[in-house]
């Protein structure tokens, strides 16, 4: 059996596949999202469907995860 090796992952070569799709991938063809894989095609449209890449392929956005804090105060620098 033919193997591919993908971002650390081993899959037979008919099994490395795209997510939405089922397109059969191959190393040239392929973008890794969170260890999913998508064709070239699906991982444009799934990222131009919310604008961004979490969103896009089912996550909670980035931004959302950021947490100000009102204890973290600016201070001038003194001279």
């Amino acid at each position: 059996m033919e193997k591919i090796t993908a971002d650390k992952y081993m899959f037979h070569k008919n099994c490395f596949s795209c997510k939405k799709c089922n397109k059969k991938l191959s190393v040239s063809n392929y973008s890794p999202v969170n260890g999913d894989f998508y064709c070239i095609f699906h991982y444009q449209q799934l990222f131009r469907s919310k604008g961004n890449y979490d969103e896009g392929f089912g996550h909670a956005q980035h931004k959302s995860r950021w947490r100000l804090s009102s204890s973290i105060q600016y201070h001038e620098p003194t001279a």
